[in-house]
């Protein structure tokens, strides 16, 4: 008989290591999924406030060609730190 509920995660995978007891991991990818979307909220809430100061300074206030890259690169830019972290989320259970 099954013990477990019809929509609980699969249980953690176990492996011997050369006989030591057996790894349990325990980070499924679940758990990576949530860990990683509340990293990439504050990715993009302090990126976003880093942005909104850099762009009120002066020297790029007074120039439209500046604010145009600035803004092309601020908001292409987040995408690079972005990547390990949903490659990271996205890994199979072991």
């Amino acid at each position: 008989m099954n013990s477990r509920a019809p929509y609980s995660p699969p249980l953690p995978a176990c492996k011997a290591r050369s006989g030591r007891e057996p790894h349990i991991s325990v980070m499924t990818i679940r758990t990576r999924k949530f860990i990683g979307t509340i990293t990439l909220l504050m990715l993009v809430v302090v990126w976003s406030l880093l942005g909104m100061t850099v762009a009120q300074t002066p020297w790029l206030a007074n120039s439209g060609w500046l604010q145009a890259i600035f803004y092309v690169v601020a908001g292409i830019g987040w995408v690079l730190p972005a990547v390990p972290i949903i490659s990271w989320m996205a890994r199979p259970d072991a």
